[in-house]
């Protein structure tokens, strides 16, 4: 689908499900944002979603190049009717910033969780990565709640 970028340049991006032919690729979109991940790790944890009914990871092509990724968890809602959708990761190329590939692929994320059934979405983001912040708020997200983090050594 042709976007048009925040600069006006008109870019063709397609958001398709990702395949384990694709693992190389998103590990090293990953690691553009300084996560310390293999492409044997990704392997396995798309081997993992695709038996998962709660978990999904989109891919935003140009042409035959992978320009960004987005992995998306579901929970069903305790309190309320309906599941909570879940950002788990965003990454765009440091390349294709700024061009509506996050737009892209943040539209085909509602979009999959609008289908499933989820009533409201979330994305943490690290405080450090103010840019990312103001993406979200552009995307209609609202900053809310605190969140409280454990983390244990396994």
């Amino acid at each position: 689908m042709p976007i048009s970028s925040a600069l006006g340049i008109s870019v063709n991006i397609e958001v398709i499900t990702a395949s384990l032919d694709d693992v190389d690729d998103i590990a090293s979109l990953l690691t553009e944002l300084g996560y310390a991940v293999t492409a044997d790790l990704i392997r396995d944890k798309l081997k993992a979603f695709e038996a998962s009914e709660a978990d999904a990871v989109l891919l935003a092509r140009q042409g035959a190049y992978v320009v960004g990724v987005v992995s998306l968890h579901m929970l069903e809602l305790f309190h309320a009717t309906g599941k909570l959708g879940r950002i788990t990761s965003l990454v765009v190329s440091s390349a294709m910033r700024n061009q509506g590939v996050g737009s892209a692929l943040i539209d085909a994320a509602d979009r999959y969780f609008i289908a499933k059934g989820c009533i409201r979405a979330e994305v943490t983001s690290g405080e450090h990565r103010k840019e990312a912040h103001a993406f979200y708020i552009q995307s209609g997200y609202q900053e809310d709640e605190r969140r409280f983090v454990k983390r244990y050594n396994t």
